[in-house]
């Protein structure tokens, strides 16, 4: 599951992304953990925006108007000259249903007996701002989960409290080690960060 980079492409990103201030329109800690993996030196800064969506978004442009809106959030307190801004937007969808951060034990415990048995998949959007030039794009991953007992859900909950995940599960929390069967794409897209997406938006933009 591990993604590989060629090494003399990352030496010539790498190089080029020290000439910019990176900044991480987000505070979710998996974000952080995976940009900071690729070596890439940043800070976060993020403010809260709405999540009223325009009518008629279909999930994988609603992660891309998300993570967009959230880049373009921070963007009047920077240079964009010199700087670089990545937005990050993650969701969970089994069948039509768009699945967000539950608000609490009930709503958790809902998302998780609806996953239980079955496939669904997970879509992370990015936006990268630098100068005058906005990029977007999507990944998505579909995940399979074993059938769930309530005790196994009520044990995730109470022990983890993922409130704070799309879909009320982390797929490197305990319960991606015993209730994953199988995912069919990016690991760490469940995660919350398409690391090789972002790189080659990364090389995109630092070219223009």
């Amino acid at each position: 599951m591990q993604e590989t980079l060629p090494t003399e492409k990352n030496n010539m990103l790498l190089d080029k992304l020290k000439d910019y201030t990176i900044i991480l329109a987000s505070q979710s800690p998996r974000r952080k953990e995976l940009l900071s993996e690729l070596n890439i030196d940043f800070t976060t800064n993020e403010n809260t925006i709405s999540e009223i969506l325009p009518c008629g978004l279909t999930p994988c442009q609603t992660v891309k108007y998300l993570a967009k809106q959230k880049a373009m959030a921070v963007i009047s307190q920077y240079d964009l000259q010199k700087t670089i801004i990545i937005g990050g937007d993650t969701i969970v969808c089994k069948g039509n249903c768009i699945m967000g951060k539950p608000s609490g034990k009930q709503q958790a415990k809902e998302m998780l007996q609806q996953l239980s048995g079955g496939e669904h998949i997970v879509i992370s959007g990015l936006c990268v701002l630098h100068k005058e030039h906005i990029l977007c794009n999507h990944d998505t991953t579909t995940v399979y989960f074993k059938q769930l007992t309530e005790e196994e859900i009520l044990y995730y909950i109470d022990t983890y409290h993922p409130f704070d995940k799309a879909g009320a599960y982390g797929i490197q929390e305990w319960i991606g080690y015993q209730a994953i069967e199988r995912i069919e794409g990016s690991f760490y897209n469940v995660m919350g960060l398409s690391t090789h997406i972002l790189w080659k938006m990364l090389e995109e933009i630092t070219d223009k």
